[in-house]
Parts: structure tokens; C-alpha cells; sequence
């Protein structure tokens, strides 16, 4: 609720500071008080357009001030914390306008946007009265206004979170789109990839085998003549080595046989030849196996490009080859899954649009049902407000597509007098109009989340009884919100839990205005003031006694 406002510098308004009471305030005074000042204040914090028109003759700037109990509002103080401002149970609003140009907007001492203000000062309180604050005149808020009425904010809630859902859902089918042709691009690539390793038949370690038999192949004369001669000179030609050996080895061992000493070269020697022997047979032999074979040559060359080029494609070696391999395998059947996702998505999208437009078809059942009702209590409600024969009609208008709301709009049509068409409410209601008209939406939807309501001009053209039913329905919304009225009528004045007197002051040639929390007895007098007008008779304060204690019992 509003705790305290705050004003400086605005129109005639030089320094004002009033505190608000919980249940029904209202405001008195002579016309051209600054009562509506107050009210354009109060406009100002909740994000109306700031004109430099407001600011007081000779002052350079102007400021508002508001202080709400958020304490029962923990979604707005969550909002606030997570936009970096403080989220106590007090909030303190601050608007300031320069004749510069620079306006600011305070939120518990922080620079704040327009935008972050716009979003929260409609759910703190309601101005009821002037078009540009004004509920009644946004379509958008009426079907709201039904659902509200009979009943159907869990059915709406229902079938928003059904809708978001079925959008998500849509989103991401249409998002597959493009991702299967990237899909099917991807999987054709790996395809051929997978078949181009698969049939190259890799195995690790594979390349060394080949570039080693590649070197035997391609030296095979060489190491076949080579060891056929090195085994001709150790052993199978004339003069061989192994011959000679033979020779030197008899004699040193018949020196050996005189002197010792030559024992150790003895064996040396024949160690030498034996080594040699085995040598030269194993060249023998080795020279006998070698055989040139340009076809094998060949396709060990063809097998060795054949690495070479899928090392170039896709790895440094077999080894990694291979692991790719195993990778392509893998995205290949994420791949295909895509095709198996999008069947399972459009299968839920069916689901989704056939129960959405069951829940559709039963909310727009039970709406036209409950605007039928609506109709006939509102006017009921209108007509007791001093519009006789006023008629409301909640048109109900279906949609080619749906909307998170639902498969219709609603728009409140109104006309005032018997005989006119009813015409949309922002071009045909006046502004006491559509005060009485949402007061007479209180009466008949009276839970509410906001909890400041500001009733301007919600007496205009009635009186008597009807004044007097005004006040008493106003004191009823009061039961449940704070409410703030504007009021010239003593017939409402007396129904309040709070009476503030605005008054206006002329010091040293120039005018200001000043409030005033009215007492028992001052609330008599002003009560009887606007009962007999500038001559105040005993008969008048007698009356506005008897009001005045009548009022308090309801």
C-alpha cells in the first residue's frame, strides 16, 4: 500500500508531504485546491509522460516522492533484487523532473529506467479516472477482467503454459529443418569417409611391415649378389678367407704345441674361423632366398600410397585413422537419430495442438457463458451508479490463430444511454464513467493484486442516493485494498477511514497548497461545508454529525 507521498515544486504545489492510511482516504476541498495535482503526482510515479509544463513557476526542478509497503508483494521485491536493487519491505519511488531536460527515476536510492518503473508501478496502484492510466481502456486487460469474474484463471494458466509448450515445440521442428539438410550433408560425407577407411582395411602397424619389406624389395639384386659374393670370399672361391684361416690356424697351433704362450692365439684364431664358417653359410643361404619380384614391389608401393593419401584426409597415422573411424561411426548414428527425433517431435506436436484446442474449445465455452453473466451484473452495478440504461457488452471475438490467451479476444463495449451501439469504452466513457464503471467492477470481482486503487472524478454528475451508494460500495472495496478517492460529495466524504482536507493558500502574492489529516471535528465542519457551501448553518453541522456517525457503522 501507498505509506507516503511526497511533493515538490508541481504546479502550485510548493512543498507537500501527506501519509496514507490503510482502507477508504479521501480528499476534500475547494475547487482548484491542487486536488488533481496530487492525482498528476501520483501519475508521475507510476511512469506518466513528465512534461516540464508540471514544474512550478520560478523553480528549476520538481520532484515526487513515494514510499509503498511491499512487505506482502515478495514477487515485486524479487523482481527488484534481481534487477540490483534493494528489495526491502519499504519502497521508495523518486521522480524528478528539471526544466533542463534531464529527468531521473529513483528506486530505493538507485538510478532506475522508465521501463523497470512502467512494469512495477501498475502492480503497486491504480488510477481509476484518467485516460491515461486507465485499466478499463486496454482491451488487453478485459479478457483478464472475465476470466477473472468466473473463475478461469487456473484454466488460463493451463492453457498458456499448453501453448508456450506447443510454440517451444514448434520452434524446435522448424529449427530441425535446417539442421537435417545440414544432417543429411554431414551423414553423406561421413558415409563415404566410413566406406573409404572400411575398405582400405587398415591395420595398426601396418605401414612400418610394408616400408620395411618395400626396402628388401627394392635392394634384392643388391643383397642377393652382395651375400653370394661375400659367401665366395669367405668360403667357395679359390684363395678364400676361411681357406687361409684354416692354414694360419694348423700353424699357430703347432707353435702353440713348442710354447705355450701362444696357446691363447691358437684358440682366438679358431674361435675366428668358426664364427666366420657360420658366417659365411649363413650368407650362403641367405643369398639363395633372395629373389627380385617387381609384382609384390609394386603393390607394396600401391599399398604404401594408398596409407599415405587417408593419412593426408584424416590423421598423422593408422593408429588415429582408426580412431576416427570409430568417431565417424559414432556422429553416423546420432546422425540418423535425428531423423527418429523429428518423427517423435511432430507425433508430440499432434498431441499438443489436439489437447490445445480442447482446452481452447472448453475455455471458450465457459467465457461466453460467464459474459452473459458479466453483462448482467455490470449493468446491474452501472445502473445503481447513476447510468441508467447504460449498457456493457464483453465482445467476444474468435481468432484465426490462437494466442496464449486463448481463441478469442474480448473487448468491453459500452453506451451510456438506451439506443446507442455500444462502442469501444476509450472512445465513448468519460472519465467519472469509467471510475463508476470500475468501481462497479470491484463490487463484482473483488480480489485484486494491486493493491492502491485512486478513484478521480467517480462522482461527477451524480448525487443523492446515488452519491451515497458510491461512497458505500467505496468503502466496501476499501475493506480489502487501500483506496483513494477525490471527492466533492459529502455523501462519500463520510464513508472514510481518513479524510484530508486540500487546501489552497495565497503568502506574500503567491499561491500554494497544503493538506491537512482532518480530525473529528474538523471533519464535521468540512463535511458541513460541502453540505450548505460557504455559509456553514448549525443545521448543516448537525447533519454532517448525524452523516458522519451513520457513515462509521458501515
Amino acid at each position: 500500500m501507498l505509506t507516503d507521498l511526497t511533493i515538490k515544486n508541481v504546479a502550485i504545489i510548493d512543498t507537500l508531504q501527506i501519509t496514507f492510511k490503510p482502507g477508504l482516504t479521501v480528499l476534500t476541498g475547494e475547487t482548484g485546491a491542487g486536488k488533481s495535482i496530487i492525482i498528476d503526482a501520483v501519475g508521475l510515479i507510476m511512469g506518466s509522460r513528465a512534461s516540464s509544463d508540471l514544474i512550478r513557476s520560478g523553480e528549476e526542478e520538481a520532484v515526487v516522492e513515494a514510499i509503498f509497503d511491499i512487505s506482502a508483494l515478495p514477487e515485486i521485491k524479487q523482481q527488484l533484487a534481481e534487477a540490483g536493487f534493494e528489495a526491502a519491505d519499504e519502497l521508495l519511488i523518486k521522480r524528478s523532473l528539471s526544466r533542463s531536460g534531464r529527468n531521473r527515476i529513483f528506486i530505493n536510492g538507485g538510478m532506475a529506467t522508465l521501463a523497470l518503473l512502467t512494469d512495477i508501478a501498475p502492480r503497486l496502484i491504480n488510477i481509476y479516472g484518467q485516460h491515461d492510466s486507465q485499466t478499463l481502456l486496454k482491451p488487453e486487460n478485459h479478457l483478464r477482467l472475465l476470466d477473472a469474474y468466473a473463475g478461469l484463471n487456473e484454466n488460463r494458466e493451463a492453457f498458456a503454459q499448453l501453448f508456450q509448450r506447443l510454440n517451444m515445440l514448434r520452434s524446435t521442428i522448424a529449427g530441425l529443418d535446417s539442421t537435417e539438410r545440414e544432417a543429411a550433408h554431414r551423414a553423406d560425407l561421413l558415409a563415404y569417409q566410413a566406406q573409404e577407411i572400411s575398405q582400405a582395411a587398415l591395420k595398426d602397424g601396418e605401414e612400418e611391415q610394408l616400408e620395411e619389406q618395400r626396402l628388401l624389395l627394392a635392394h634384392a639384386e643388391k643383397l642377393a649378389t652382395g651375400s653370394g659374393d661375400a659367401f665366395e670370399r669367405l668360403y667357395g672361391g679359390d684363395g678364400a678367407i676361411l681357406g687361409q684361416l684354416r692354414r694360419i690356424s694348423a700353424t699357430i697351433s703347432e707353435l702353440a704345441a713348442i710354447d705355450p704362450a701362444l696357446q691363447g692365439n691358437a684358440a682366438s684364431i679358431e674361435s675366428a674361423f668358426l664364427q666366420l664358417e657360420d658366417a659365411a653359410i649363413t650368407l650362403r643361404d641367405y643369398s639363395s632366398r633372395i629373389e627380385a619380384d617387381p609384382g609384390t614391389l609394386q603393390a607394396i608401393d600401391d599399398r604404401l600410397d594408398l596409407i599415405g593419401r587417408l593419412k593426408k584426409k584424416y590423421a598423422p597415422g593408422i593408429a588415429e585413422i582408426l580412431a576416427y573411424k570409430t568417431e565417424i561411426d559414432t556422429e553416423l548414428e546420432q546422425l540418423q537419430g535425428i531423423t527418429h527425433s523429428r518423427q517423435d517431435l511432430e507425433s508430440e506436436r499432434e498431441h499438443l495442438e489436439a489437447e490445445l484446442k480442447q482446452q481452447g474449445g472448453e475455455l471458450t465455452l465457459l467465457r461466453a457463458a460467464a459474459a452473459v453473466k458479466l453483462k448482467q451484473v455490470l449493468e446491474a452495478e452501472a445502473h445503481q451508479l447513476a447510468m441508467k440504461g447504460a449498457v456493457i457488452e464483453p465482445a467476444l471475438e474468435a481468432l484465426a490463430e490462437p494466442r496464449v490467451g486463448g481463441y478469442e479476444k474480448i473487448e468491453f463495449l459500452f453506451s451510456p444511454n438506451p439506443g446507442e451501439t455500444p462502442r469501444p469504452l476509450a472512445r465513448i466513457a468519460s472519465g467519472g464513467e469509467l471510475s463508476r464503471l470500475m468501481l462497479a467492477i470491484k463490487q463484482v470481482l473483488p480480489d485484486s493484486d494491486v493493491p492502491t486503487l485512486v478513484f478521480d472524478e467517480v462522482d461527477t454528475g451524480i448525487g443523492g442516493a446515488t452519491s451515497e451508494l458510491v461512497g458505500k460500495k467505496l468503502k466496501n472495496v476499501a475493506t480489502r485494498q487501500q483506496v483513494l478517492c477525490i471527492t466533492h460529495l459529502p455523501q462519500v466524504a463520510v464513508f472514510a477511514d481518513q479524510q484530508l482536507r486540500v487546501e489552497k493558500l495565497i503568502t506574500d502574492g503567491r499561491t500554494s497548497t497544503r493538506i491537512r489529516e482532518l480530525d473529528l471535528n474538523e471533519r464535521t465542519s468540512e463535511v458541513a461545508r460541502m453540505l450548505a457551501g460557504a455559509t456553514v448553518t448549525d443545521s448543516a453541522l448537525k447533519h454532517a454529525a448525524e452523516m458522519l456517525a451513520a457513515g462509521s457503522k458501515i
